[in-house]
């Protein structure tokens, strides 16, 4: 009985072409968030009643949560370096507390909408408001698509399905972790300190 052994092509870029296919799809988020951070940016002062971004947006509490989002940033690259070294255990840790700090992000931008809600902000108050919900809604959407894939790769970790050797999947949700984490720094320099 002969054995057939299957081997994988070397792809011609020299880039595995699951982490290309999530490179373009990364590529396409930059012009999705570029259209929305554009549409606020033009619209948001053009509301012709209230309340307006300075009347109702602070920066304490969202410096807080950017800080939290960056915190999970070094806590996703920590968790790749840990199964590039073979630490299993560090690696799903890292992981965890990865998700647990985009859970926390998420509460925080949850605290904030009901505050501005109960300011008189909605999506339907003024081209601010639907500006302002939509642009960091979806970013949000995204963390929380992030959260979720985060998890897959974590119970992908303790069946054994990641390790030293076939890490691939947490290459690909770091890269889309930290194009999420980005996009937000933008979100609040723009939306927040400007």
């Amino acid at each position: 009985m002969s054995q057939v052994v299957v081997e994988h092509e070397t792809p011609s870029l020299g880039v595995d072409n699951r982490k290309l296919a999530v490179w373009t799809f990364l590529g396409s988020e930059v012009m999705f968030f570029s259209g929305l951070i554009v549409t606020y940016l033009v619209m948001r002062g053009r509301s012709v009643n209230g309340p307006y971004p300075h009347d109702v947006l602070g920066v304490p509490l969202v410096g807080i949560n950017t800080f939290v989002l960056i915190c999970s940033s070094l806590t996703m690259v920590t968790a790749l370096s840990a199964i590039q070294r073979g630490d299993a255990g560090a690696m799903r840790r890292w992981l965890i507390a990865t998700a647990v700090l985009g859970l926390l992000f998420l509460g925080g931008q949850a605290f904030e909408f009901t505050s501005l809600f109960n300011e008189g902000l909605s999506l339907s108050t003024n081209l601010f408001g639907a500006t302002f919900f939509t642009l960091t809604g979806f970013h949000g959407t995204h963390v929380l698509i992030g959260v979720i894939w985060i998890l897959f790769v974590v119970a992908r970790a303790f069946s054994g399905g990641v390790t030293q050797e076939n890490h691939l999947a947490v290459e690909l949700v770091g890269l889309y972790w930290h194009f999420v984490d980005i996009v937000w720094i933008v979100i609040f320099t723009l939306v927040y300190l400007l």
